[in-house]
């Protein structure tokens, strides 16, 4: 039966062939959208108790950049990417506290006070990484009846029992039937032995049942009214309401950090399975965690760094502030499977890297192609071709983004070298540098989300070089060949290479 949210038959969609790492089979597959033409995807946003920080750029720079990509492919792509505004709480809490709840009193604001102020803070460090906004972000207190409706459904079932107020997932029962564990890897009776004895847990059947609906104290400022009386939802059924609400019981693309596969992605395919039947998302893909100067971002560390902090360089830990491309820049030069590392060298070096792409791009926008009619460099015409095509393979191929930017490295030097005069334009054909044109635009600009952070620099660095240059000759027209060395050998350690060309002319390419 054709989902009417996806109705499009005539839609038709580029020949890539994508493929995607599935957390689920844990082996890549081929990309099959359930309605062709159109994609499904839902991501777990943040939990708006607090500022953002480090750890959650990768995600929504990751997902940013599968949505783009997936634009790109010609697909018809609907994004849910939900704000927790209420009831994530730690299954191992031994209150079952409600962070926003915690939040808002420390801080002496009401909880949608709170809520709106670190949702604001979120949008806006959103558009600072320039990440396109999804098409639906529900929130989980617009949702309080999906996610009671879909309660009273599991109870129905038999999967879930009352218990003083609160309402309980029987895990136990589901795993006599399914798999709990299916996604994680993790195995109940370990959970059984692992799980540890907290307060108020003399009311759940078993350890490892997870809350639903967690009766709300006389104190607790956040509560709706219920059938088992007045409350709040527990984390993991926002998830499972919103996304069969805007995208159907089952869809594409699931998406979120790996700390979320157990137990938040884990308990939410348990409860949707017995709601709706089935498999809520066909493809599972979690990106890898964030380790500060190798050691995992944690409190006890002291190595949490806040979005604001990281953008002004005003965490001790910091040697100074990074924009925010050159964090994006630095995420998407290691695959999103991938551990990935944060120090200040490597920041700093990305923060080159970024400025090396962007000069070769506001290069290559004002080349023109002329050609005096001299054959073509076969070699060099097929390596830049090959360069660029690899891009797309790379895309497709789990979304390598890594790659991407080696290509792109690749051909840097290619298009200083166009500019200086080492590579002369009619070495590679009107079609390939048409090729590289469009390799640069987009993937650089579309499907990797970077941008300038200022008004392009080239036309100084040019006239700089040039004075370098003119006093280089004269220097050795003086014979003084220590500072025309001296100027040499100081552009080369920063990347500049000066090559003194037959007609006397001196040309210089970037590396």
């Amino acid at each position: 039966m054709k989902n009417p949210k996806f109705a499009d038959p005539q839609y038709q969609i580029m020949s890539e062939q994508l493929k995607l790492h599935n957390t689920l089979s844990r082996q890549k597959e081929l990309f099959t959208p359930l309605y062709p033409g159109h994609v499904g995807m839902y991501v777990c946003g943040p939990t708006v108790s607090g500022e953002s920080h480090l750890g959650h750029a990768r995600p929504f720079i990751t997902f940013d950049v599968v949505y783009r990509y997936l634009l790109h492919l010609g697909y018809k792509v609907r994004y849910v990417r939900n704000i927790t505004d209420a009831g994530h709480f730690e299954e191992e809490g031994r209150a079952a506290e409600d962070k926003i709840a915690k939040f808002a009193q420390l801080e002496k604001l009401e909880p949608m006070e709170l809520v709106q102020k670190y949702t604001n803070l979120f949008h806006w460090a959103m558009e600072q990484f320039n990440t396109l906004k999804p098409s639906i972000e529900p929130t989980a207190t617009g949702h309080i009846v999906e996610q009671i409706e879909m309660i009273k459904k599991i109870m129905d079932e038999g999967f879930a029992y009352e218990a003083n107020g609160s309402v309980y997932f029987d895990v136990m029962k589901y795993s006599e039937g399914h798999h709990y564990g299916i996604l994680s890897g993790r195995v109940l009776e370990d959970q059984l032995e692992t799980t540890r004895e907290l307060d108020n847990q003399e009311e759940k059947k078993n350890k490892v049942d997870f809350a639903l609906w967690k009766k709300a104290p006389p104190e607790h400022l956040m509560r709706w009214p219920s059938p088992w009386g007045e409350g709040f939802p527990g984390w993991h059924i926002e998830c499972s309401a919103m996304s069969s609400k805007y995208l159907g019981q089952q869809f594409d693309i699931h998406g979120g950090g790996m700390d979320l596969q157990f137990p938040h992605h884990e308990c939410e395919i348990a409860q949707s399975e017995i709601a709706h039947g089935e498999m809520m998302a066909r493809y599972w893909i979690h990106n890898n965690m964030i380790t500060i100067n190798g050691k995992k971002m944690g409190k006890s560390y002291g190595n949490v760094i806040r979005l604001t902090d990281l953008f002004a360089g005003t965490h001790p830990l910091l040697e100074k502030g990074y924009s925010p491309m050159t964090i994006r820049f630095f995420i998407l030069q290691t695959h999103y499977r991938s551990t990935l590392d944060f120090s200040n060298e490597a920041l700093q070096a990305a923060e080159k890297g970024l400025q090396r792409l962007w000069y070769a791009y506001e290069v290559l926008q004002k080349l023109v192609y002329t050609a005096n009619g001299a054959d073509i460099n076969k070699e060099l015409d097929d390596q830049v071709q090959a360069w660029c095509n690899d891009c797309a393979v790379s895309m497709n191929d789990d979304i390598s983004t890594a790659k991407v930017l080696a290509n792109l490295f690749e051909l840097s030097p290619v298009i200083n070298s166009l500019k200086g005069g080492q590579v002369k334009m009619h070495e590679i054909s009107e079609s390939t540098f048409t090729l590289l044109q469009q390799t640069w635009k987009t993937y650089l600009i579309d499907v990797l989300g970077l941008q300038p952070e200022k008004p392009a620099e080239t036309d100084k660095l040019d006239g700089v070089l040039q004075l370098l240059i003119d006093i280089r000759k004269e220097a050795k027209g003086k014979k003084d060949y220590a500072t025309s060395d001296k100027i040499r050998n100081q552009l080369l350690t920063i990347g500049i290479q000066l090559k003194d060309e037959k007609d006397g002319t001196v040309s210089y390419a970037i590396e």
